[in-house]
């Protein structure tokens, strides 16, 4: 059974910095994709970043609200995937959810990260205040 949890969201100013953490487990194919979404009250679910981790190679793509400010990386296990969120903005605030592929050609890709992953998280909220 995959499970995903995750952790680190928080209250913090504009400008600052938080590190969001989904420990996995129950993977059970080399090939797959481990995303980072968010949700705000009125919103629909965006994609945030994933992370494509195919054999030796591991290709990272990110929203473009988020470029330049939110890396994803993961442990040496891959085990845990990690979102370091810098320069946090107001319009951060949301419900980031982590979620998990067998797909990886699929849903994370250059075109895009769809949003209809196979297995989710329940979610940590990020509140980035003015």
């Amino acid at each position: 059974e995959v499970q995903l949890v995750e952790s680190g969201g928080g209250l913090v100013q504009a400008g600052g910095s938080l590190r969001l953490s989904c420990a996995t487990s129950g993977l059970t194919y080399d090939e797959y994709a481990i995303g980072w979404f968010r949700q705000a009250p009125g919103k629909e679910r965006e994609g945030v970043s994933c992370i494509s981790i195919e054999n030796s190679d591991d290709s990272t793509y990110y929203g473009d609200s988020v470029k330049g400010r939110f890396t994803i990386s993961t442990d040496n296990t891959k085990n845990t995937v990690y979102l370091q969120m810098n320069s946090l903005k107001p319009e951060d605030t949301a419900v980031y959810y982590c979620a998990a592929s067998y797909a990886p050609f699929y849903h994370c890709t250059k075109n895009g990260i769809r949003v209809d992953m196979d297995y989710w998280g329940k979610g940590t909220l990020v509140t980035v205040s003015s």
